[in-house]
């Protein structure tokens, strides 16, 4: 069988060696990328939006409201710029950005629960009410 039977066989395919190898990783089109850069825009133009015009004043409220634009950006960035979806080498990557992202929250909650309650275990005076009355300040004679 000479070279050219062996391309005619393959189908033509003069990379194609037969060992299963194929590029089925993600491939977007130029209207995915659009999506995706508009979405950002939008999910940043708006919590600016929001901060710069004053609408929301309630403090905790605009943290919860800024803070689920900003878990929604990330989706979005995730989805549409990094391509991570359950089909992708099998769901893995998937899987492994949910358990880092499980193991960094586990690790940042635990860290903050630490800090609180040392603070509030290691520091009595921190409500206010001083351990150590002030010392006196001296009195000039005239």
């Amino acid at each position: 069988m000479s070279a050219h039977d062996t391309a005619i066989h393959h189908g033509g395919h003069h990379g194609d060696h037969g060992d299963g190898h194929h590029d089925d990783g993600p491939h977007s089109s130029f209207s995915g990328y659009m999506v995706g850069f508009v979405l950002s825009i939008v999910l940043t133009a708006i919590p600016f939006w929001l901060v710069m015009a004053g609408v929301i004043t309630h403090r905790p409220t605009a943290v919860l409201v800024l803070g689920a634009f900003a878990v929604a950006q990330i989706l979005v960035h995730m989805v549409c710029f990094l391509h991570m979806n359950g089909k992708v080498e099998g769901g893995w990557t998937l899987l492994s950005t949910i358990f880092t992202v499980v193991f960094v929250a586990i690790a940042i909650a635990g860290t903050l629960w630490v800090m609180f309650h040392m603070n509030e275990n290691m520091m009595p005076a921190h409500g206010g009410h001083a351990a150590h009355p002030p010392a006196a300040a001296p009195h000039g004679t005239p």
